[in-house]
C-alpha cells in the first residue's frame, strides 16, 4: 500500500503542475489533484502515527488532527479568496459529519470486526461530549437563531465574537487536557494492559519534515484544486453544497481517516477516538473561527452561519455520537450504525 501512494505522489505531483500549467479540462485536474492530495495525506498519517508513538496518544492524536485539518484550512482559505464562502460552510458541514459519522464510524467498524469489544478513556469521551455540545448546537446554532433579522454586518459582527470566544475556550480545553490534568482521568483497566513497545516509522526529525514538505505540496495543489469547482459543478451538475460537504471534506480529511482506521485496527482505540472527536473540535472551535476572521481580509466576507440542513445534520451527529461513546465501548455494529447515518446525509446533501 504505502508504495502504491508513493506512486502516486511520484505522478499526482509533475501532472498536477503540468496539468495547471497547459490547461488540462477542469474534470481530468480536478482527479488528479484529489488523488495526489489523498496519496499526501497518506504519508501526513505515517508522519502522525511516528509521532503519536514518540509523543504518546493525546499528542499524537492532536497533532494528528491539526496537520489533517491543515489541508481542509488550506483549500478553505484559497476558496475564501475566490469568495466561495458556500463551499467553505459547507465543507466545515462535511468535516464535522466526516469525522463524526465516517472517520469514527470506520474506526469502529474495522477495529470491531479484529476484536469483539474496544474501549477507550470513558472521561475523555465524556469530556469531550460537553464541548461538542457547546461547539455544534450552541456556538452554531445560536447565530443562525440570532441572525434571524440581522443585517450582513450585524451577523458578522455576531460571528466574530463568538469565533474569539471559541478559539479561547479550546485553547482553554487544551490546557486542561494537556497541562493542568494530564494523566487525572485514566481508565481503570489501564494497568492491567501492558503497553506493548512499538518503534515508530520515522524519527521525531524526519516525520516532522515529512509532514512540512507533505503540506508544503498540498498548499499549492489545493489552490489549483478550487479553481476547478465550478467548472466540476456546472459538468456533473453538483451543488456547491454537495461539493463542500462530501468532495472537499473527505478530500480535505484523508489524512485523518487513514490514521483513524489504522489506529482502530492495531486497538489503538484512544488514539483513534482522539482523532476522530478531537479533529471534529478542532475544526468547529479553531477552524471555523479563523476561517470567519480571515474572511475579514478578503473581498467577500463569512458570517457564521449555516443552512438548517447543514445545521441539522450536524445536530443529528453530535448527538448520535454522544449516544454511543460516552461508555467507552464500541464495536462493529455501533461503527456500521454511524455510517448508515453518514450515507443517509450523503444522500440528501446530493439530492439538494
Amino acid at each position: 500500500m504505502n508504495r502504491i501512494f508513493f506512486i502516486l505522489v511520484a505522478a499526482g505531483v509533475p501532472l498536477s503542475v503540468i496539468g495547471s500549467l497547459v490547461h488540462w479540462p477542469a474534470a481530468i485536474l480536478f482527479t488528479i489533484y484529489c488523488i495526489t492530495i489523498i496519496a499526501l495525506a497518506s504519508y501526513m498519517g505515517r508522519a502522525t502515527e511516528s509521532l503519536a508513538i514518540i509523543a504518546g496518544p493525546r499528542i499524537g492524536g492532536l497533532l494528528n488532527a491539526t496537520f489533517g485539518n491543515a489541508v481542509e484550512l488550506i483549500i478553505s482559505i484559497f476558496a475564501l479568496k475566490e469568495g466561495l464562502t458556500g463551499i467553505v460552510l459547507a465543507s466545515l458541514t462535511g468535516s464535522v459529519l466526516g469525522n463524526l459519522l465516517l472517520v469514527a464510524g470506520l474506526s469502529f467498524f474495522v477495529g470491531g470486526l479484529k476484536y469483539k469489544r474496544q474501549v477507550f478513556n470513558i472521561h475523555d469521551a465524556r469530556h469531550n461530549s460537553g464541548l461538542l455540545v457547546f461547539a455544534v448546537i450552541v456556538a452554531f446554532v445560536i447565530p443562525e437563531i440570532f441572525s434571524i433579522g440581522m443585517g450582513h454586518t450585524s451577523k458578522l459582527n455576531l460571528s466574530v465574537g463568538i469565533s474569539v470566544i471559541m478559539i479561547l475556550l479550546y485553547v482553554a480545553a487544551l490546557y486542561f487536557k494537556l497541562v493542568t490534568h494530564r494523566g487525572v482521568y485514566q481508565p481503570k483497566n489501564e494497568t492491567a494492559k501492558p503497553e506493548e513497545e512499538e518503534q515508530p516509522e520515522w524519527s521525531l526529525k524526519a516525520a516532522t519534515a515529512v509532514l512540512f514538505a507533505a503540506t508544503i505540496v498540498v498548499a499549492y495543489i489545493s489552490e489549483n484544486l478550487v479553481h476547478t469547482f465550478h467548472s466540476v459543478a456546472a459538468q456533473f451538475g453538483w451543488s456547491e453544497l454537495f461539493i463542500g460537504v462530501i468532495i472537499v471534506a473527505i478530500v480535505g480529511n484523508a489524512a485523518e481517516h487513514a490514521s483513524a482506521i489504522i489506529m482502530a485496527y492495531k486497538n489503538k482505540m484512544d488514539v483513534a477516538v482522539e482523532i476522530a472527536v478531537g479533529s471534529t473540535l478542532q475544526i468547529a472551535m479553531f477552524v471555523a473561527p479563523i476561517l470567519v476572521i480571515c474572511s475579514l481580509f478578503f473581498p467577500t466576507s463569512m458570517p457564521l452561519v449555516f443552512t438548517l440542513p447543514e445545521l441539522v445534520s450536524m445536530v443529528s451527529a453530535v448527538l448520535l455520537m454522544i449516544a454511543i461513546s460516552n461508555d467507552g465501548d464500541s464495536n462493529w455494529f455501533e461503527g456500521a450504525t454511524l455510517l448508515a447515518a453518514y450515507v443517509i446525509m450523503a444522500i440528501g446533501f446530493f439530492l439538494l
